[in-house]
């Protein structure tokens, strides 16, 4: 009667130690904290004009050089 409770407990330690799927699950979590990110900083600048600015700036850098 003993073996089978062993075996279980054995099958449901592995399991629970069974860590396969965490790295794609943190994987998910870091994408969807950059791009949490990266929608806040378009939203800022957009919202206040620094991409044109930013744009401006590019462009007058390189008429200025040629």
């Amino acid at each position: 009667m003993l073996h089978p409770l062993i075996t279980l407990m054995t099958v449901l330690h592995h399991r629970v130690r069974d860590d396969r799927g965490q790295s794609t699950a943190e994987y998910a979590l870091l994408l969807l904290g950059a791009a949490t990110i990266a929608l806040i900083v378009v939203t800022w600048a957009t919202s206040t004009g620094k991409i044109g600015e930013l744009f401006d700036a590019v462009i007058d850098s390189i008429i200025g050089k040629v």
